[in-house]
């Protein structure tokens, strides 16, 4: 299935990334950054060692993406991965792409010696909550049944 395969995206790819990311953003009501600025931005992190993207269907009308970023941690050698985003286009969602894009996304990182992935995810999104956990993933830490909080501060930007 055409709309299932996966591949990294390099820096060709970051307008249909930025596509990709406005349409999620606007289907959740969420602000989000022009395209040309999100492309911009990701050009830029895909040319660094920190960040990786992935793509699934063709490059031409991709049917859904996955932003990952890393960064260096003291709990082990390899880096600890966020996911930033993974989203799939509305009409083609339960079609297994979102699990072709977590697989990629994981293997991405175990090649590049990670590990840890954390994710965020909204507390009512059950949906996306019973996606996650049904590959693996729990929202506390290893030998705790304590639940795992993330606290945020947006800081002020320029003027």
């Amino acid at each position: 299935m055409e709309k299932r395969r996966t591949h990294l995206a390099t820096a060709e790819h970051c307008a249909q990334l930025a596509k990709l990311q406005a349409d999620f953003n606007a289907e959740f009501g969420s602000p989000c950054p022009a395209e040309q600025i999100l492309a911009r931005r990701l050009r830029g992190m895909l040319a660094g060692p920190h960040c990786y993207a992935v793509l699934a269907g063709p490059a031409s009308q991709p049917s859904g993406h996955a932003i990952v970023t890393l960064r260096p941690t003291i709990y082990s050698d390899g880096p600890l991965a966020v996911l930033d985003e993974l989203y799939v286009r509305p009409p083609l969602r339960g079609q297994g792409i979102g699990g072709a894009i977590l697989d990629h996304v994981l293997i991405q990182l175990a090649a590049r010696g990670g590990s840890e992935m954390h994710i965020n995810v909204d507390e009512d999104d059950a949906q996306t909550r019973r996606f996650y956990e049904d590959r693996g993933f729990v929202n506390h830490a290893p030998g705790s049944e304590w639940r795992m909080l993330l606290y945020l501060q947006e800081l002020p930007t320029g003027p």
